[in-house]
């Protein structure tokens, strides 16, 4: 069955849940119409525009008695799984700090000034970092716990769009452990690195490809690779699915959701 109108989907009684897959401008909007009839609600990341419309996304849900899920799909992701399993089980000792780096090349259409939606801060509460920052920084909250400080600066140098293209970060975790960061899209070549450090060790990953993770203790280095599944949101929908049948439980929530757009929002000064 097919629909032409989201309300006539939102509000069809065959309907059990609904899956919001639109830009974050409307986040908010479909998530209290689907709680307010009654659907459970899965919707894409980021979350909303900003921390502000997730808190009541996250308040209607609960009054609406409907569950919450966010897309962070990595959460799920076999080979995320195996380094917050490492992490937990102490393979690199005590967590110290954690460095990410990002960096990208403009696209063509970006540099010809070919509007792009995700880069319209309008319609996705910033530009590329609400994209694939948003990501990288929900995983540090997957493994490490939540984020409870966070400040950063962010500039627009290549001028190619309004939104910002440089953003750099500092953050704490709850337990004590540091971070630090920094996203530029507008570099000569391209990198996607995130190190934990520890007291025995190391992690090294990328966030965005199926490439092997670095496992380096005592100057060893270990290269694991776990291949992507074929359909990436796959796994996280099936927590989703065993949660809703009462046999398991999703770790992307709209309560993590939000915690991952707090922090966005701190780091661009929106907080």
């Amino acid at each position: 069955m097919g629909y032409d109108n989201a309300n006539a989907l939102i509000n069809d009684p065959e309907v059990d849940a609904v899956y919001i897959a639109t830009p974050p401008s409307s986040h908010k909007k479909y998530t209290l119409d689907a709680a307010n009839a009654g659907k459970q609600v899965y919707v894409e990341k980021p979350m909303a525009l900003n921390y502000y419309e997730c808190v009541e996304m996250v308040k209607t849900c609960e009054e609406a008695k409907v569950p919450l899920f966010t897309a962070y799909y990595r959460r799920a992701l076999p080979r995320f799984v195996k380094i917050k399993s490492l992490i937990d089980d102490g393979a690199i000792g005590e967590i110290r700090f954690v460095n990410m780096q990002f960096r990208q090349t403009p696209s063509e259409n970006d540099k010809n000034g070919i509007y792009n939606w995700r880069v319209d801060p309008s319609i996705a509460g910033c530009g590329y970092f609400c994209d694939l920052g948003s990501h990288m920084i929900d995983l540090l909250q997957f493994y490490l716990g939540q984020i409870i400080s966070a400040e950063g600066y962010s500039t627009n140098q290549g001028k190619f769009y309004s939104a910002e293209d440089l953003i750099s970060a500092v953050f704490k975790f709850e337990s004590g452990i540091q971070g630090v960061g920094n996203w530029c899209f507008t570099s000569d070549d391209n990198l996607d690195q995130t190190e934990i450090v520890g007291s025995n060790g190391k992690i090294i990953y990328s966030n965005f490809s199926d490439s092997p993770f670095a496992l380096i203790k005592e100057g060893k280095t270990e290269e694991i690779y776990i291949k992507h599944p074929d359909h990436v949101a796959q796994p996280l929908i099936q927590n989703i699915v065993d949660e809703l049948l009462g046999s398991g439980k999703s770790p992307s929530t709209g309560t993590t959701g939000a915690s991952t757009s707090w922090v966005l929002d701190k780091i661009l000064g929106r907080l």
